[in-house]
This record gives C-alpha cells, structure tokens and sequence, in this order.
C-alpha cells in the first residue's frame, strides 16, 4: 500500500510564514524559482530565500528546521558550504510526509549580500511572503552592465572555440570515445547552449540547461534534441561537426549592435 503524501506545498509554506516571521533577525522571506514564472507543476520543488542577520545564518537554518519537523521528520537534508563571495548559504531538504519531488530548495542570504536573485527579467515575478519594513528591493535590470558582460563573454566563448574544439577530433583519432563523447558535450554543445542563449534570451545566457524548453524555438529545441543523443562512434564524428558548424552559424550572427538589441528587447 502507497502511502498517501498528505504535505503540501502551501502547508509548508505556511508553517514557516508563521514560524520565521515573528523573529526580529529574519528579515525577508520569498519564493523564486517556478512559481515567479507561472511554471508550478506536481513536479516543482519549493525555492525559498531568507535574509538574515549576518551572525544569525545558523540559527535561522535551525528555526527553519524545527518549523519543518513540527509537520514532519526531515528525511534528508543536503547542505553547501557557503559561498563568501554571494554571501549565500544554501541546503536542500526531503520531507518525510511530502512528495518526493516537493524538495524544498533554501537560499539564505545577509543584508550585505551582493545577489539577491531579485532582478524581475532575470529571477521572474517572485512571491514575498513577508518582506519587513520593505527593506529587500526588486532590482531593475541594468542593460549596460549586461551588454559588457555579453559582448565579453561571446568573445571568451568563441576563443575558447577556436582553441579547445578539436581536443573531440583527437580523441575520435585516438579511438577514445568515451573522452570525446565527455568533451562534445562539455566543449562542443556547452557552447553552442549558451551562444543560443545569447541569441533568444540574453538575459539567461548563463543558465546553461536550466527552463531551455521554455525559452528556446520549438525547432531549435528539436535541433539541440538531435545533437544532444548520440547512438554511436559514427554519429558522434557526425553530430560533433553539424553542432561546430552551428556554433559559427550563430556566433557569426552576434554582433555588437544585436546584442544591444536583443537586450534592450529582453
């Protein structure tokens, strides 16, 4: 017998509404991910931020955690060593009462924090549960920053073409397939997944796979598919040379006048 999930992910969101809200450290409390874009399916999981106290990180995982076991036990947690350079902290958790694919995913981050995930172009529409004093602030997007950064980074990632694309061919030489089928897609298809980002959503160019479905042509998507499933040694050769020529095809497509356009549109 299949046991009925009774946990919801409004339940849980409530729970801790009502847990965190009340403690003077916690300042902010949203929700990102599929719900900013409209996207909740029974797959979702559940991507939540806190701003808090600089030295009050610990105590607010903590306050999250007993708010969870108050519905539940927490059947697995995962946690990520901090990232000092966006101030974030960050740990994943299964309930035992939830589905499986209702994993909440929490970012806690400090006033200081560079990133807040907050730009509404970027991040989507997010949801604040409680935001106190109005202190945490939609970002707007700044497009110049954005048109360096890609005009940079499109240079950085047709070098990269030029000097690394043949190490496939090589390994296909060598007879080592295997090699080359992990550099076709670390090298080969990589960058050919962000150059197309560049061309149809700039302002995801860095989210490599991540709402790809969503934000790509159904027939560029139906290309990529093509590239992506390799049955052997002779499509392998095959594919890698259609996805390089489609690197060059797209690149040579981006100049700097289109991506000002293409972000002045995004």
């Amino acid at each position: 017998m299949v046991r009925q999930q009774r946990l919801t992910r409004d339940i849980i969101i409530q729970t801790l509404v009502e847990a965190l809200e009340p403690l003077a450290y916690i300042h902010a409390f949203w929700e990102g991910g599929a719900i900013a874009f409209n996207r909740i399916d029974k797959w979702s999981d559940i991507d939540l931020y806190l701003v808090v106290d600089d030295e009050k990180v610990e105590e607010a995982f903590l306050a999250v955690e007993k708010a969870l076991r108050s519905l539940c036990s927490i059947k697995q947690k995962y946690g990520i060593p901090e990232d000092p350079r966006l101030g974030l902290s960050q740990a994943f958790y299964r309930l035992e009462d939830a589905s499986e694919y209702l994993i909440i995913d929490l970012a806690i981050l400090k006033p200081c924090s560079p990133e807040k995930f907050l730009e509404p172009n970027v991040h989507g529409n997010v949801v604040f549960y409680f935001n106190k004093s109005d202190k945490i602030k939609l970002l707007p997007l700044d497009r110049g920053v954005l048109v360096t950064k890609l005009q940079e980074r499109l240079k950085r990632l047709h070098a990269k073409f030029d000097m690394f694309n043949n190490f496939v061919q090589k390994e296909i030489n060598r007879g080592n397939f295997l090699e080359a089928m992990d550099l076709y897609h670390a090298l080969i298809l990589a960058t050919l997944v962000e150059a197309l980002r560049i061309r149809h959503k700039p302002v995801h160019h860095d989210f490599k796979m991540r709402y790809i479905h969503y934000e790509l042509p159904p027939e560029t998507i139906k290309k990529l598919k093509h590239l992506f499933f390799v049955r052997d040694e002779i499509d392998l050769q095959r594919k890698y040379h259609k996805a390089s020529k489609w690197i060059n095809e797209v690149m040579s497509e981006i100049d700097q006048k289109e991506i000002e356009r293409l972000v002045r549109t995004s």
